[in-house]
């Protein structure tokens, strides 16, 4: 996984033209206070407004002995 995908779907959460209020507002400079997964045509990806997801904890109790062997 990359923070620079072509696909990256545009959210006001992660623009630079936009600051977080609260956990469900954004205010941007072009449009007023608006939610987060909004998006109009100025957006500009910032990647260093974007969280990426926590990587999947391993679970230890389903795993065996024999699951190490060769």
């Amino acid at each position: 996984m990359t923070l620079f995908r072509k696909d990256m779907e545009p959210r006001c959460a992660y623009c630079a033209k936009g600051s977080t209020i609260n956990d469900r507002e954004v205010i941007c400079s072009r449009k007023g206070v608006v939610a987060m997964e909004y998006h109009c045509r100025r957006f500009q990806y910032d990647p260093f407004k974007r969280v990426p997801p926590r990587p999947v904890k391993l679970q230890t109790s389903r795993l065996k002995e024999e699951d190490f062997a060769i």
